[in-house]
């Protein structure tokens, strides 16, 4: 497939970077983001639709966190009547992963292009594997857990990051290892660590923090995400160009933007991922897609690259569809230098969606759609075409 000049234009300038992990920032400082305003993944919820209870519980954590609210109740009234206001955090260059909420005072990985030092992209720490804010539960634990996060563990980490750690180097070592970027990355992970206890004068004595990051495999997924929003927003301005620079869901619907039209979210109702459940609950208690993580199978990894991952294809493979293989060359762009030894191609196009009939398939953790169980198991999202038939027509127009 002839590549349309404006896509392949927008994906050199998106390949051309160099994303580094440097500091940490508020939401408050890094985007101004005002004290009653909380930030969810994906499009923004229609007025007239009730938000997603997983995220309703999280933004009534994230109120209780920031002190908007003295307990859940009051903060889910004030979120009702819209005293305080959700928006999408990729709106904001901020991605948070399934039902994680930011409040302006949480402090976020900043990562920056260092080759070109013009854009930031942010992210939340992620939770691990303790009572985590993306699971959608409304808990003490859940708040303790954000508590311990932000002001312990960010200790730590901000003791090791030192003059910065480069991501895309990372993300190498977690696909030769067997991540897939997404679902799994605990090699890179690793990895991470590795960087960050020998940058930390004297390695890291918290035995709290050592556990935590022992039992935690997917440490490395918020920065990844953030760095791959990072290169894509890049491409931003492009005119002309249906090259993907977001993707996301809020669990109601999916979306995507592309870089002719900045800012521009076209969206679809979003099914629930297909996979099997690890609680016994009906198939029915299952959320439709949600999550800024749907950036890294835009930008080609993640379940767009499974073969790398032969543990995520033993867990996900049943539910990948007939032409996924198809989709890893039809929908991608083209190599990144870094990547090059990996065979893997990377990025999407609307251009292309639309000639393959189908969006990226795209690995996801699957959560309660009442909110009360957490996550239910892992599966695949196979995103439909119609978000990008739409932003073609639009650029079209």
């Amino acid at each position: 497939m002839t590549l349309h000049p404006a896509d392949q234009l927008a994906f050199d300038k998106a390949m051309v970077t160099q994303p580094v992990w440097n500091r940490f920032n508020t939401a408050a400082d890094a985007v101004n983001l005002p004290e009653n305003v909380l930030l969810h993944a994906g499009p923004a919820f229609d007025a007239t639709d009730r938000i997603t209870e997983p995220i309703l519980n999280s933004a009534c954590v994230a109120a209780v966190f920031e002190g908007l609210a003295k307990e859940f109740d009051q903060a889910e009234a004030m979120i009702l009547s819209e005293e305080i206001l959700l928006q999408p955090a990729q709106d904001h260059d901020i991605v948070t992963p399934l039902a994680a909420v930011v409040s302006a005072s949480m402090p976020l990985h900043s990562v920056y292009d260092a080759w070109r030092g013009t854009q930031r992209v942010f992210a939340p720490i992620n939770g691990g594997s303790r009572p985590a804010m993306r699971l959608g539960l409304r808990s003490e634990a859940v708040l303790e857990h954000i508590r311990w996060l932000n002001t312990r563990f960010l200790d730590v980490l901000q003791a090791g990051l030192a003059e910065g750690i480069a991501l895309v180097p990372l993300a190498v070592v977690g696909l030769m290892g067997g991540d897939d970027c997404h679902g799994r990355t605990p090699v890179a992970a690793q990895a991470l660590i590795h960087e960050l206890k020998d940058r930390t004068p004297g390695g890291i004595t918290d035995e709290d923090v050592l556990e935590f990051m022992a039992t935690s495999p997917s440490l490395f997924l918020n920065l990844w995400m953030a760095a791959t929003k990072c290169m894509m927003k890049l491409a931003e301005g492009i005119e002309g160009s249906s090259f993907v620079t977001a993707a996301g869901g809020n669990g109601r619907e999916v979306g995507i933007q592309v870089a002719g039209l900045p800012g521009q979210w076209f969206t679809t109702p979003a099914t629930p991922p297909k996979g099997r459940f690890d609680v016994d609950l009906p198939l029915g208690r299952a959320l439709g897609a949600i999550g800024d993580s749907a950036v890294v199978e835009a930008f080609g990894l993640g379940a767009m690259a499974i073969e790398l991952s032969p543990e995520q294809k033993a867990g996900l493979g049943a539910f990948l569809p007939d032409d996924a293989k198809a989709r890893t060359s039809g929908l991608s762009v083209g190599a990144h230098p870094y990547f090059r030894a990996l065979d893997v191609r990377l990025g999407s196009t609307a251009r292309g969606a639309v000639t393959q009939g189908a969006g990226p398939v795209i690995g996801l953790g699957i959560l309660d759609r009442e909110g009360l169980a957490g996550r239910l198991g892992g599966g695949i999202y196979d995103m439909p075409v119609t978000p990008f038939a739409d932003a073609l027509a639009a650029l079209s127009a």
